[in-house]
């Protein structure tokens, strides 16, 4: 392979061209938008920068390796900075949980929860080690072509009963339901529902105790942009601005692209970190077995979307750490409304993100930055008009945060603005506005997922949250990872 082509500069899209373009592969990486980043986007407004997501970054080894592999050090272009606590969690009825990998304060935090939970947690951390070992260390970076690996890692799922779900393992080894939600909502940060998710996914506690959460100096923004440097350094091409319109393919190959600028390009090889229907159904109208694939993709499940408000605001708030969680009054039931129901509930739990308080850059002087999230049904599920709701929704978010955290909150707003499902999907093609792409159930998982190699033309790949091993920055730097392994020759 000479020459290819990576739609969408989303993190997993550069990682691969990258990783391409590190191997001596002429890679060309074309993005819709007028900058990279896919849903890692961000605006500068009133002074005030916001970083649309995502802002948690763990596994910082696994972005280092992308420098690693050319002779380069992550640190010439990205500076990481280390964020603890990881994050605070409160209830309604004013209980906070500070969880870190700090032995002794999270010994302390779980005592005050439960003193009995302590053993118990202690359980679940070594579950925990074992499902990392298994499910990211082993597989999170291998693709799954054919049922016969799937068979291959059944023994491991099945010994590690990979048919429950994370809340039902969690529940399984402590009893305060507080502490339950605390070790159970990550999934939620991958678009998966703890009560259904596949236990397996109990390796993000671990990959966060040893790899730690960390911060990029200046935002996400600067971990794109840094690897947009990088992969330009190399050689790499990026298009911007220019939506490919047509994968082109001829029997059982593809043999081009097309943007909407008119422009074209020959390659050996396509891969694509759009959306998974979007890039079948869309991109690949000439191709019979594509559109074999996206009627059976749109009868999958797919994960909710996401409401954001983002706002900058007078003051500083040393007291407010970088990442919260402010769980609403309930959890499963909560989490029934959003991801089965398709009800937008009166109730809501979000995560506060606040940047200001690793980087007070992020903000003018003696001001902060902040967006507020809170998960909502995608559009399949709750097909609202969200030009009319978004306000609405907007205003009680804003309510519940000044109730809870900052009493003067609206006195202070400088600027704000709020990010739909509907912006989901007129921004990034998602399909049905969904945020993260697939669900993550075991069986949408790993095999059962999209392919990181399509099953029948034989030079179009797939990268990002759609494909294996999901969503998160270490699951599309994982499929990056897998896929470059297969396109240079190295995979199966």
């Amino acid at each position: 392979m000479k020459r290819a082509a990576v739609i969408g500069a989303g993190i997993g899209g550069l990682a691969l061209a990258i990783r391409l373009q590190s191997a001596g592969v002429d890679t060309t990486l074309i993005e819709a938008r007028e900058k990279p980043g896919g849903r890692a986007y961000f605006w500068e407004r009133d002074g005030f920068t916001f970083d649309a997501g995502p802002t948690v970054i763990t596994a910082p080894e696994a972005l280092a390796e992308l420098w690693r592999i050319s002779g380069h050090d992550m640190a010439e272009d990205v500076k990481l900075k280390p964020v603890t606590p990881f994050y605070r969690l409160s209830w309604p009825d004013g209980v906070a949980f500070d969880y870190s990998n700090d032995d002794a304060q999270l010994g302390a935090a779980i005592a005050q929860l439960n003193p009995e939970d302590v053993a118990g947690y202690a359980k679940f951390l070594e579950y925990s080690a074992g499902v990392y070992e298994e499910g990211y260390v082993k597989l999170g970076t291998v693709a799954f072509l054919d049922f016969k690996t799937m068979i291959a890692a059944a023994p491991s799922l099945m010994k590690y009963q990979a048919w429950r779900s994370v809340y039902s393992m969690v529940s399984s080894f402590v009893k305060n339901e507080k502490l339950r939600q605390a070790l159970s909502f990550h999934t939620l940060l991958v678009g998966g529902n703890p009560m259904k998710t596949s236990s397996i996914y109990a390796l993000i506690h671990k990959l966060e105790r040893d790899g730690g959460v960390w911060w990029a100096e200046g935002g996400t923004n600067k971990l794109v942009s840094g690897m947009v440097r990088h992969f330009e350094r190399l050689g790499g091409v990026l298009r911007l601005g220019d939506p490919v319109t047509a994968i082109d393919t001829l029997g059982d190959r593809v043999t081009g692209i097309q943007t909407a600028s008119g422009f074209a390009m020959e390659v050996d090889a396509v891969a694509s970190n759009a959306d998974v229907v979007h890039s079948y159904r869309d991109l690949l109208k000439t191709s019979r077995s594509s559109q074999r694939t996206a009627k059976a993709l749109v009868n999958k499940r797919f994960s909710p979307s996401l409401f954001v408000v983002h706002f900058g605001v007078k003051g500083e708030f040393p007291n407010i750490p970088h990442h919260s969680i402010l769980f609403g009054p309930r959890y499963q039931g909560l989490l029934g409304d959003i991801y089965d129901h398709g009800v937008l509930s009166e109730d809501f739990s979000l995560y506060l993100h606040h940047p200001s308080a690793s980087d007070p850059a992020m903000a003018p002087e003696g001001h902060s930055t902040f967006y507020a999230l809170a998960p909502v049904p995608h559009l399949g599920k709750f097909p609202a008009d969200w030009d009319e709701l978004g306000p609405i929704l907007e205003e009680r978010i804003l309510a519940e945060v000044q109730r809870r955290l900052i009493p003067d909150l609206k006195e202070r707003i400088v600027t704000k603005f709020s990010y739909a499902p509907s912006d989901f999907k007129a921004d990034l093609a998602a399909h049905l506005g969904s945020a993260f792409s697939l669900e993550p159930l075991l069986t949408q998982s790993a095999w059962f997922r999209t392919h990181n190699r399509d099953d029948a033309i034989s030079n179009l790949y797939f990268v990002g949250a759609g494909t294996h091993p999901g969503a998160g920055i270490p699951g599309v730097v994982g499929s990056a990872k897998a896929t470059a392994a297969l396109m240079l020759g190295d995979g199966r």
